[in-house]
């Protein structure tokens, strides 16, 4: 089977049917709805790109009949993120998952590599890709060793994830597609092949812009959402009104029958969190905001099952901040203050929650690999978030 690989938007006009294009281009964002979360204000693109500096590029590996996965990548900047590293923090909700390079990051408290979403078996085929294109950069031919920071969902689902079906030049269209500006969500790079809540997943992002009495800084999340849970949508029960939640079986059961826990589709997946800011922070504060967006993931609906992976990245572009290997022996680092941290900590989890929501309604309904699965129903959700007085 002969496998397509979509880079940037131009190329996904070239390489796919208009009605392929349009499918996701014509679904809303949480807030083409009304739907707003939160009291602080979003960036000019709703994305993790408002954060100046980061660029997001997509690899959607598809053949149109067992595929449907790909790579995103995640950079901090226009440098070599070798050489300008930038301070990072990982905090793990529930740890099924492979999430490549976290100790180190643990350990040093920055990043060296861009940061590269895929699937599970696709993990370090991503990571040897990269380094070879990392180690290939200008000045690096000294360079020893390398953490690449690879994250995963599952999407073994709507893909034939043993075929492990990303090869080198995904991952390196990928990392050279990047691009500021707007993101392109849903059924995209790491996310095409996703599922959430029993719904078509995929990739979401938002951000959040602080006043300037609380900084003036910026966030910005984007996601991979594959998991389960029972959805809610600005406390809206939306997945119980549409009948689709977690142990929605087993709760409607008569009779005592037996229960196959595996059986219920809303239980098991992952999703991996990244999460930006300009503002300048420690390892140690980046870390303390990495948890709170566990906070907006819960929103969502999630209860973290014993099968998913629930991973946070949360890393600060600040020039101020960042350290170079042959910047000397000693540091002078700026850190927000702790009394100053709670508005990064309030913008992390609405743009969390947010980027959740555009995730799934980005996305469109996808057949492959013998499988298909809805996008979630624009018309009947917005009937119940009224109901609810959930939208503006």
């Amino acid at each position: 089977m002969s496998r397509t690989v979509l880079g940037i938007t131009a190329l996904l006009a070239l390489l796919l049917p208009a009605s392929a294009m349009s499918q996701s281009s014509d679904r809303p964002r949480a807030r083409d709805l009304g739907v707003v979360v939160g009291v602080f204000e979003p960036g000019e693109h709703n994305a993790i790109t408002d954060v100046a500096g980061i660029r997001v590029g997509h690899t959607t590996v598809s053949d149109g009949e067992r595929v449907q996965t790909g790579v995103t990548a995640i950079l901090p900047h226009g440098e070599n993120p070798y050489f300008s590293r930038v301070p990072a923090a990982v905090y793990v909700g529930n740890g099924f998952g492979k999430l490549l390079g976290v100790t180190q990051v643990q350990e040093l408290g920055e990043l060296e590599t861009p940061i590269l979403l895929t699937c599970t078996l696709c993990v370090w085929k991503v990571a040897d890709a990269m380094v070879e294109w990392m180690l290939d950069r200008e000045g690096m031919q000294n360079v020893r060793s390398l953490n690449a920071v690879v994250g995963e969902t599952n999407d073994g689902g709507l893909n034939d994830i043993r075929s492990r079906p990303v090869e080198p030049g995904h991952v390196v269209s990928a990392l050279e597609s990047a691009a500021g500006g707007p993101v392109a969500e849903g059924v995209v790079g790491a996310g095409a092949g996703t599922v959430a809540f029993g719904w078509k997943g995929g990739i979401g992002t938002s951000s959040r812009v602080l006043p300037e009495s609380l900084g003036g800084y910026t966030v910005g999340v984007l996601v991979q959402s594959n998991f389960g849970g029972i959805l809610q949508m600005n406390g809206a029960p939306v997945g119980i009104e549409l009948g689709q939640y977690a142990f929605a079986d087993q709760v409607r059961r008569e009779g005592g029958e037996a229960y196959d826990p595996a059986a219920d589709a809303q239980e098991w997946g992952s999703i991996m969190m990244v999460v930006a800011t300009d503002a300048p922070l420690s390892h140690r504060n980046l870390e303390r905001l990495a948890k709170r967006v566990i906070m907006g993931l819960a929103r969502t609906g999630s209860y973290a099952s014993n099968g998913s992976g629930d991973y946070v990245i949360a890393f600060s572009t600040a020039e101020e901040v960042r350290k170079r290997p042959d910047g000397g022996s000693v540091h002078a680092l700026a850190d927000v203050d702790n009394d100053r941290m709670s508005g990064l900590f309030e913008g992390a989890v609405e743009a969390t929650e947010e980027a959740i929501y555009n995730s799934l309604l980005r996305a469109h309904t996808v057949t492959s690999n013998g499988r298909t699965v809805e996008a979630l129903p624009i018309a009947e959700t917005l009937e119940i978030l009224k109901r609810y007085n959930a939208v503006r």
